[in-house]
């Protein structure tokens, strides 16, 4: 089934490499104009900018760090500009560190957290008023918010904060008729390279018994942004090949 968004605007955060990429190719595919951002330039997001300018559509590159408040603000500004409100907004950017709880100092906690958890709020805190009813926020999570993962507690916990922010937020945005939900993925495989050795273990730990991709993952996205999932809001849809 295609999925057609056109007409919609979408905000999707860290969408130049890996799954944010294929999130934000997936949008403009199907029709919707998108904002996207992230936190430097560079090859991956000039080389996006290039795909993004030759697909039909109203589509935009911002340099913004979600983790510095005054760059939030500056990235709503320009979805306030650029787009003249928002349909969708796709909280996906986010970062991750492997360091063992007494080498974790408050510094990187805080940016963890900062990065994956307190982005999520602001973003919505300044962009509510562009929402309005028929409007969907997805936050990307992470399966490893329920299992926990060696050396990434402050990764997990922010992760597992991510569903009850968007728990509570569908209860107090439901009335405007803004919908919110968490799409939690598995193992994907990115550009990111994975050993042969950690490739083989994830993927005898699925049903599926392979890795997911970054376009699988988009097109979940694409679903809880449509009127298709106008029923789900507060869900945790998990897209993990059965792990």
């Amino acid at each position: 089934m295609h999925i057609s968004l056109s007409g919609k605007r979408v905000l999707v955060t860290g969408g130049t490499r890996g799954i944010g990429a294929a999130i934000t190719r997936a949008f403009a595919q199907a029709g919707a104009s998108v904002l996207t951002c992230s936190r430097t330039g560079g090859e991956a997001a000039d080389a996006l900018a290039r795909e993004l300018k030759a697909t039909p559509g109203d589509h935009h590159f911002v340099t913004a760090d979600v983790s510095r408040t005054e760059d939030v603000q500056r990235l709503v500004d320009a979805c306030q500009e650029r787009l003249g409100g928002l349909d969708v907004v796709v909280n996906n950017a986010g970062r991750i560190t492997h360091v063992p709880i007494e080498d974790l100092g408050m510094d990187g906690w805080r940016e963890i957290l900062d990065t994956n958890l307190t982005a999520a709020y602001d973003i919505v805190h300044r962009a509510v008023a562009l929402l309005g009813p028929g409007a969907s926020v997805i936050n990307v999570g992470s399966g490893s918010a329920l299992a926990g993962i060696h050396h990434r507690a402050h990764y997990t916990a922010a992760k597992a904060g991510l569903i009850g922010l968007t728990r509570s937020l569908a209860k107090e945005l439901g009335p405007r008729g803004v919908r919110v939900n968490v799409l939690s993925p598995g193992v994907i495989q990115t550009e990111a390279e994975l050993s042969e050795e950690v490739r083989t273990r994830y993927q005898k730990m699925t049903a599926l018994g392979r890795l997911g991709t970054p376009e699988e993952l988009a097109h979940v996205v694409l679903f809880l942004a449509s009127d298709l999932a106008s029923y789900m809001t507060g869900a945790t849809v998990s897209v993990d090949g059965g792990i």
